[in-house]
This record gives C-alpha cells, sequence and structure tokens, in this order.
C-alpha cells in the first residue's frame, strides 16, 4: 500500500523537565514540573506549552498534525 504522507503538516509533542530549562524559562513556568515542546519535522522547536492537551490543540488550530515524542 503506498499513501502519501505530508511530514511538512506534522510537528512533534515533546515534554520537558522545566529544570533543564534556562533560568529565565524556568521562573516563568512557575511551579510546573513540566512543559510541552512543539519541533517541526525539521526539529525547530516553535513553542513551549504548559499542558500535552495544549499543545495538541495549537497544532491542530493551526493545519498540522501532532505526534507525541517520549
Amino acid at each position: 500500500m503506498n499513501v502519501k504522507f505530508d511530514f511538512a503538516k506534522t510537528v512533534y509533542v515533546k515534554p520537558i523537565d522545566v529544570a533543564d530549562l534556562p533560568a529565565e524559562l524556568r521562573d516563568q513556568a512557575g511551579d510546573l514540573d513540566h512543559l510541552f515542546a512543539v519541533h517541526n519535522a525539521d526539529g525547530e522547536q516553535l513553542a513551549l506549552v504548559a499542558t500535552n492537551a495544549l499543545a495538541v490543540h495549537l497544532a491542530l488550530e493551526n493545519d498540522l498534525q501532532p505526534v507525541s515524542l517520549h
């Protein structure tokens, strides 16, 4: 089965430990332990948000297909 898939419209959602972020971002994260990064197919970070649900919603609202990375 040959199905064409447009990877340009795929984004990857990855949990990030707040402790691994620069001090400025840690301060902005408040009391959260994890944030969720949204990356394009080239690995460029597009967004950093508070919840996985928000990351998925952001992707879908921009006609992108989110894929979870663990």
